[in-house]
This record gives C-alpha cells, structure tokens and sequence, in this order.
C-alpha cells in the first residue's frame, strides 16, 4: 500500500522557517563569543563578529515582517496558536517524559497542528524575539546616550533571552532531528519543514487533531 502523505507547511513557510534559523544560529554563535568573554578578547578583533552579529539581526527581524506583510492573515493564526493552550496541552505535559524516556507513544493525547512542545518553543520564539529585538535597538542604536542603568538591564535580559533560546533550539533540534521517536529525516517533523509533508502514520501519531481534521476522519 502506497504511503499518504499530507501537506502541513506551505512554502512560503518553510522558506521562512529556514531564513530565521539561519539567522538565528548566526546570532547564536556570534553572541556566544562575544558572551563568553576569553574568547570575546581573541576573537572580536576590529569587531568583525559585531559587524556580523548586527547584519544577522536586520535579518531575524526583516523575515518575519516581510512575511507578515504579505501574508497577515496567516501570521495572526500563527501567533494566535502560540498562545492559545487548553487541557489537552496540560495531558502533553504530564505525558512527555513517559514518551520521550519510555517511548510510550501511545500515552499521548492528540494534538492539533502543532503539538505542545512545538507550541512551547513557537511561544519562546515570539516572547523572546521582541526581547531581542528590544534590548538589541538599545543596545545599538541608543549604547552612548542611554543612562548605565537601563543599558544594564538592557544587556541582561538581552543575555537570559540568548541562554534560555539557546537551550531551547538545542532540544528542538534534538526532538525535531535526531530523536528516533519522531521519525527524523524520514516522514517527520524535519521532512515537514525541509518538503513541507509529513506521513500520514506520523500525523495520526503526534497531530490527530489536525489529521482528522484535513482528512474529515
């Protein structure tokens, strides 16, 4: 029997998903040296991962209003996702660890279009986007004339916002790519945003609420 495959990311989304984490593992690395200040000393020589950091950034930031603009009806659904959690999110919790450590697949609840772990780190992303994109204009465009004790608390959050999205896309990619329960690179969730389809065993599995909703089951 041929397998179903169903559509769950559009183009336009999936070029964007790939713009942004370019950008953002550039900001990654290139924040992590100048954070780490040994190798800030040696490796920020004329300044070059700032210059580099800076131009990453106008990317992270022009992705997602390019799209936006031209797809606002589409971005409100999205965000609106992000923020929206009910009881079968609180099941997705209390279930994960017997999933993701005992392989228990069949422990959890359905989900909709995104499951909740996605939904966690598309929430992360927004929250700390804007954090980003906040404590970055400051410390920018506003380094000489702002008082030291806003720039301070500037940079500070600017580096929480860094640790807890950097820890958080280290599980993603984890989740998303190598761990064997999602199906990696084969009919899951890095097939969805590398061919914009996943399988319909896989759908049924981690998306039965959206499965059944495009297929009218």
């Amino acid at each position: 029997m041929k397998e179903q495959w169903l559509e769950k990311y559009r183009k336009p989304i999936r070029v964007l998903h790939w713009v942004h984490t370019t950008a953002f593992l550039i900001l990654l690395i290139t924040g992590a040296i100048i954070f780490i200040p040994g190798v800030a000393s040696a490796l920020t020589y004329d300044s070059w991962t700032r210059i580099i950091h800076r131009f990453a950034a106008i990317v992270f930031v022009a992705g997602p209003v390019i799209f936006a603009v031209m797809n606002p009806r589409g971005t409100l659904a999205g965000v609106k996702e992000a923020f929206t959690w009910g009881a079968s999110d609180i099941e997705w919790l209390k279930a994960a660890p017997r999933y993701y450590f005992l392989a228990e697949e069949e422990s959890m609840p359905p989900q909709g279009h995104m499951n909740t772990g996605q939904k966690m780190w598309w929430f992360m992303v927004i929250v700390f986007g804007v954090v980003f994109v906040i404590t970055g204009i400051l410390m920018w465009v506003f380094k000489e004339s702002l008082p030291y004790g806003v720039l301070r608390w500037a940079v500070l959050a600017h580096d929480i916002a860094f640790i807890a999205t950097g820890c958080m896309f280290l599980v993603h990619v984890y989740l998303g790519v190598i761990h064997p329960l999602m199906r990696p690179m084969r009919t899951g969730a890095w097939n969805s945003m590398f061919r914009g389809t996943v399988s319909a065993e896989y759908a049924k599995a981690h998306h039965r609420k959206w499965y059944d909703e495009v297929t009218k089951n």
